[in-house]
């Protein structure tokens, strides 16, 4: 058992038997974060602009894209651009102007005109050179300058925002070089078109991408809704959807689908053991996955993987689960290096929606795959043909030609582009992190602490030896596990080593000291591990009307399959929806007392009440009953489950210390316009700030 399997009371649950996940802020200070990412692009799972941010262009469409020489920078404005120069009072007055108007009228006139993509966003990082002012924050008295800022900025993002400039380069230069022009209508068509896809007015999409992704309407035309239009119409013929397409797409999503459980091992002989196994008693098939499969999502359902359907994922799965018989197991399939042990639970039937209802829909779910594939394959032919020097990351042709970032075909990309497109596009988050970094240096210079090299080091080796085998040696496999953080992240190693473990390292040395662990923690630790947990279905809502209504439903007819019927139909919880109402076995101590009070007072085939969980959440149960203990003597694990409470409640106290350095901080941040008292002497109150090109 490694650490991170060891639940106690100090770690909390955001959801029925699942990790509570601290908030982006919380989980870099508190460094382990292996196993997650940035969520730079959380948006990606909403829009299909994500392929773009992806795939097409490997790296995410996060252009900030460059004038060329001799072009004359245009206003912001969202529907006709007319000429005006970068910072003059016409184009500002222009630009006030447009953006007191809604995107609906501000595209009529002009809706013919050609698209610059290399239009506001560009102008208004030149406005923004003359705008930042010298010192962009002041922390406790300590000023940040704009020149640190800019550095910082170039430190994080320089290497994928250059990138970014570079496609974007290629993009509209190949889109030139065939005489392909896309216009402003056809630019708010299809921002139009996406808008409608999700029921939202272009006013409301737009208003969402502002307000919960920080992406203003100018970049998201310039920077994702322009490249999927350019890249489509280079893809031309190649993007036509075909008849035999649309009846694999209906089949996939509207035809039978099976359910089953996986188990997943590393080598052929414990996945040829483990099939013996079940085969010689098959009623054992969810304790042996939840026991020995390599896959920890479904090894915690005991083995459930969402409803396997027709031409998606591995054919050898696919194949195998539709050609077994209910409760079949079938052979050891080969998967991509792995071997997979299948169970078959059942059949879900087809569903009965006609073709011709959902055809449209059909063809717009291939088409946008087909630009993912196509588009995926114009644009590495692009990169092939191109002739782009990277100048930035090379010491002899940065001396050759100062002051150049990349050459893409001849055409330069300068530094000054390249920073300015750092700033506009990462400077707001990029001093938020400089702010409580310096919180941070502050406090332990007051308690006479440094960060060494040497702590570094060590704090990276004591997570690789928790997270991961040692080597051979026995020793932390210290460069695997950095690879694995670094790839998750998206990040550097330097920026790693620099940003997440030493923020780690740095609150540590701070708070070490006040942590204890109690024999009461022991005591709980041990029950929350070995002792018996419950297993149960879960509907989870957001509604207590709802709640009351589908408690009723439930009520009406208490048997195992119809409360299935009712998570799937009815919870929102995507896990608990798509899995029939199968959760992990509740365990105590888990961070949700109410909820596990109630699983636990529950007898086999009985229905909870509604339990409000906090946050506007209510969960309604069915139990099947109680795990056994394991079997494991408490003076054999003491020492483990120390050293993990030791670290979970030194996690907690992390947070709690970072958010006091906070709450007590006088920090003026001038590009958001802010001024921040320690707590319990004033309010947030706005100061002076600069004032940048308004958006469109």
């Amino acid at each position: 058992m490694s650490q991170r399997n060891v639940d106690t009371q100090a770690s909390t649950r955001s959801t029925v038997g699942g990790p509570a996940r601290p908030s982006i802020r919380s989980m870099t200070v508190l460094l382990l974060l292996g196993a997650s990412s940035l969520g730079l692009i959380a948006l990606c799972g909403l829009l299909r602009s994500w392929y773009f941010e992806r795939s097409v262009l490997a790296q995410g469409i996060r252009f900030q894209p460059a004038v060329r020489p001799g072009q004359q920078p245009q206003p912001a404005g969202e529907g006709a651009r007319q000429p005006a120069a970068a910072g003059s009072p016409t184009a500002r007055s222009t630009q006030s102007a447009r953006s007191t108007q809604s995107p609906a009228t501000q595209n009529q006139a002009g809706a013919d005109r050609p698209f610059d993509p290399n239009g506001p966003s560009q102008q208004r990082a030149a406005a923004n050179a003359e705008a930042i002012p010298k010192v962009v924050a002041v922390v406790n008295g300590e000023e940040i300058t704009r020149d640190e800022l800019a550095r910082e900025c170039l430190r994080q993002f320089g290497e994928v925002v250059l990138e970014i400039l570079v496609n974007k380069r290629l993009i509209a230069q190949e889109c030139a070089r065939r005489g392909i022009v896309i216009t402003e209508k056809e630019v708010w068509a299809e921002i139009d078109a996406t808008a409608a896809r999700f029921n939202l007015s272009r006013e409301q999409l737009l208003k969402m991408l502002r307000e919960e992704r920080s992406i203003d309407s100018d970049r998201y035309a310039e920077d994702i809704i322009w490249p999927i239009i350019a890249l489509r119409r280079l893809a031309g013929e190649r993007l036509q959807v075909t008849d035999e397409e649309l009846l694999r797409e209906y089949e996939s999503r509207y035809g039978e689908a099976i359910r089953a459980r996986m188990i997943v091992c590393h080598d052929r002989a414990t996945a040829e053991k483990l099939r013996q196994e079940a085969l010689a008693d098959p009623e054992k098939f969810g304790l042996l996955a939840r026991q020995h499969s390599a896959d920890a999502a479904s090894a915690s359902l005991d083995g459930l993987v969402q409803p396997i359907r027709r031409h998606l994922g591995p054919k050898e799965v696919e194949e195998a689960a539709f050609g077994l018989p209910d409760g079949g197991i079938s052979e050891v399939i080969p998967v991509e290096g792995q071997y997979v042990i299948l169970k078959r639970e059942g059949r879900i039937p087809p569903s009965n929606i006609p073709f011709e209802q959902v055809r449209m829909r059909l063809v717009e779910l291939v088409r946008d795959r087909k630009i993912r594939e196509v588009g995926a394959e114009v644009f590495r032919q692009l990169q092939d043909a191109a002739k782009i020097v990277n100048v930035w990351n090379d010491p002899e042709l940065s001396k050759q030609m100062p002051g150049v970032a990349a050459l893409v075909n001849g055409e330069k990309i300068t530094l000054r582009e390249l920073a300015e497109a750092c700033l506009d596009r990462h400077g707001t988050e990029t001093l938020e992190g400089l702010i409580e970094r310096r919180l941070i240096l502050q406090a332990l210079r007051r308690a006479q602490k440094e960060v060494t090299p040497e702590d570094i080091d060590a704090e990276i080796a004591r997570v690789a030896a928790s997270m991961l085998p040692p080597t051979r040696d026995g020793k932390p496999d210290v460069q695997k596990w950095i690879a694995l953080a670094t790839e998750q992240m998206g990040i550097s190693e330097d920026l790693y080593r620099s940003e997440v473990v030493w923020r780690s390292v740095a609150l540590r040395k701070l708070v070490a000291d006040r942590v204890t662990v109690s024999e009461e923690d022991l005591k709980k630790g041990y029950e929350a591990n070995y002792g018996p947990r419950v297993r149960a279905l879960a509907i989870v809502l957001d509604d207590l009307r709802r709640a009351q209504r589908v408690w009723e439903l439930a009520r009406s007819n208490p048997t195992r399959e119809h409360f299935a019927q009712l998570a799937a139909e009815y919870s929102i919880d995507p896990a608990a929806k798509t899995l029939r109402g199968e959760i992990p076995p509740i365990q105590k101590h888990g961070g949700q007392p109410t909820l596990e009070q109630e699983a636990f007072r529950l007898k086999p085939g009985e229905l909870s009440g509604i339990i409000d969980i906090g946050g506007g959440k209510y969960v309604i149960l069915f139990c099947e009953g109680q795990t056994k203990p394991v079997d494991v003597d408490f003076q054999s694990v003491r020492d483990l489950l120390f050293e993990d409470i030791y670290e979970k409640k030194l996690r907690v106290e992390m947070a709690r210390a970072f958010d006091t350095l906070k709450d007590q901080a006088r920090i003026a941040n001038f590009l958001t316009g802010t001024r921040k008292e320690p707590a319990g002497q004033a309010a947030t109150v706005p100061v002076q700030r600069f004032t940048p090109l308004p958006r469109r």
